[in-house]
């Protein structure tokens, strides 16, 4: 799912290529991506694009002085910038929006149809789409800390959580708490005063460092290789190929449709961590550490390698 990195410069670039540019048409190829019918889509066309911005980890499309539309790309929603007239007929395709010089088209890969686009008018309304994440960059030491103890959960449920923090995802999540020398199952209750600062520190730093690296790869032109696994990443992404810092082979723990990506020994002290797949397969046998693990994995690769 496109983060706020990666949502950051979207807005960046759409703000560049479209500024005062008039929308001459909205096209819905995939009636499942529009998820509002008032007010009608049609009211944006003949609107001029004043801007775009981020709202979470959603896009928003500004056009006139009060209608917005609301991009949500989810997971495998992207957007795409052609030259005029793109005909829209592959099954990715979703929505079109056609400007003098250009047109700008929402696509889907994969067969679950998750994006959605809303059009609303005015600043009520399109407030409904806040879940109320705090921003972490503008937020102070103690707002932050405030916002992190608020509920006790894990510190990879918490940063991945909307209403409690806002535009972090899967991806950037595990690079946060690698950077933070954290665990992912460590509980926002038991970090103290510190842990807390060192949190918000890596936070910012990796999500600073990531937009500016985005910006310098798409330059002038547009983002066309949005992806949650990129060359660089410490760990999101790396399952078994060494951590950059310390060599340890990279761990996960699966769950629902993501994983958590992790090194023994940087966050967690040479403790491996339970995963669900493995644990469910090891039962008793789950190792305690990572030597353990490498020792039973090269005993019977065929039994214990997932």
């Amino acid at each position: 799912m496109p983060e706020l990195p990666d949502v950051t410069v979207y807005c960046e670039r759409l703000d560049a290529l479209l500024a005062g540019q008039v929308l001459q048409g909205l096209r819905i190829h995939s009636p499942f991506v529009l998820r509002s019918v008032t007010p009608a889509p049609e009211t944006v066309v003949g609107r001029a694009f004043v801007a775009a911005r981020r709202l979470g980890k959603r896009l928003v499309l500004q056009f006139g002085e009060q209608h917005f539309v609301v991009v949500h790309l989810m997971i495998a929603g992207r957007l795409r910038w052609f030259p005029r007239d793109k005909k829209l007929g592959s099954r990715i395709d979703l929505a079109a929006f056609d400007f003098a010089h250009g047109t700008l088209v929402l696509t889907e890969a994969g067969s679950k149809r998750r994006a959605s686009l809303h059009v609303v008018q005015g600043e009520d309304q399109l407030a409904a789409f806040d879940r109320g994440g705090l921003e972490v960059e503008g937020a102070s030491a103690a707002q932050f800390a405030a916002r992190l103890r608020l509920e006790n959960r894990t510190l990879k449920r918490a940063l991945t959580d909307p209403t409690l923090f806002s535009g972090i995802g899967n991806a950037y999540s595990d690079e946060i708490l690698h950077r933070a020398r954290l665990s992912p199952v460590t509980l926002t209750s038991r970090l103290d005063d510190a842990q807390v600062e060192r949190l918000r520190t890596a936070i910012t730093d990796t999500l600073r460092q990531w937009t500016e690296q985005l910006r310098v790869e798409v330059g002038d032109g547009f983002p066309d290789k949005v992806t949650a696994f990129r060359p660089g990443m410490a760990v999101h992404g790396r399952y078994r190929e060494p951590c950059p810092d310390c060599g340890s082979p990279v761990q996960r723990i699966r769950y629902a449709d993501n994983e958590c990506n992790y090194c023994v020994t940087c966050q967690c002290g040479g403790k491996l961590l339970a995963d669900r797949g493995l644990s469910t397969l090891l039962k008793k046998d789950w190792p305690k550490t990572l030597a353990e693990l490498e020792e039973r994995r090269g005993q019977a690769p065929g039994r214990h390698s997932p």
